[in-house]
């Protein structure tokens, strides 16, 4: 294997010239089969593993030109300020003024439905992010509650759906709506099954206002209830 000198010289002549590299090509490069001594070498200088592709594809620190995302790509491999996939959807999540839906995170990440879906999956399971149901689709939103909320209000706006500006509740209508949500179910049906249902029994309730119960309290469409 080239001495550390000469390998940090190799690295950095390789990306300069080919910008990304498979595993493979830096073990030619540094004359050994070992990770271990490749990731010490680029470990020293340092480096970034794509955020898709499981991770396979490597460049310098200083090599990625982000975006205003934190998203830089050289042909399939993505690259991103945050590091792993699960990170920078969280940190897409966050950092949206009006929360993401799944298409709008597919156009930024360039990912296989099943990838992103895995993911986001994976990331409400650990309480990383929400999801709410607004308007017909998804939209994940913040684990904070105020942030989330202020993503929703944000997202009501953009699509004219609500203005923007809190929906006033009652104490008698945050009550009803905590109660039906939450009374002898295993799963929380959806803000719209609750305003219907209510509707049904005489209470004048929209279903923006349960949505904004919902996200005051935390409460998850489709997640199990302790009861």
């Amino acid at each position: 294997m080239l001495p550390p000198d000469a390998s940090e010289n190799a690295l950095r002549s390789f990306f300069r010239k080919h910008r990304v590299a498979e595993l493979s090509a830096l073990f030619r490069l540094l004359g050994t089969r070992s990770r271990m001594s490749v990731f010490r070498r680029l470990k020293a200088i340092g480096y970034r593993s794509s955020f898709n592709h499981a991770g396979r594809y490597y460049t310098l620190s200083d090599v990625p030109q982000f975006d205003q995302w934190g998203l830089w790509f050289h042909g399939n491999a993505g690259f991103s300020c945050a590091g792993t996939l699960k990170a920078t959807v969280v940190e897409l999540v966050e950092g949206s003024a009006a929360g993401m839906t799944p298409k709008d995170l597919l156009a930024l990440l360039k990912l296989p439905c099943n990838t992103l879906y895995n993911t986001l999956h994976e990331l409400r399971r650990e309480a990383r992010i929400q999801r709410q149901e607004l308007a017909g689709y998804h939209l994940y939103i913040s684990a904070d509650r105020q942030r989330a909320n202020d993503q929703l209000m944000a997202r009501r706006q953009a699509i004219g759906q609500e203005p923007s500006v809190p929906v006033p509740v009652s104490d008698e209508t945050l009550i009803a709506v905590l109660v039906e949500a939450l009374q002898g179910v295993e799963v929380l049906v959806s803000p719209s099954m609750v305003a219907s249902r209510l509707a049904a029994r005489g209470m004048a309730v929209t279903t923006a206002q349960v949505e904004q119960i919902f996200t005051r309290y935390g409460l998850e469409p489709g997640k199990k209830t302790m009861g």
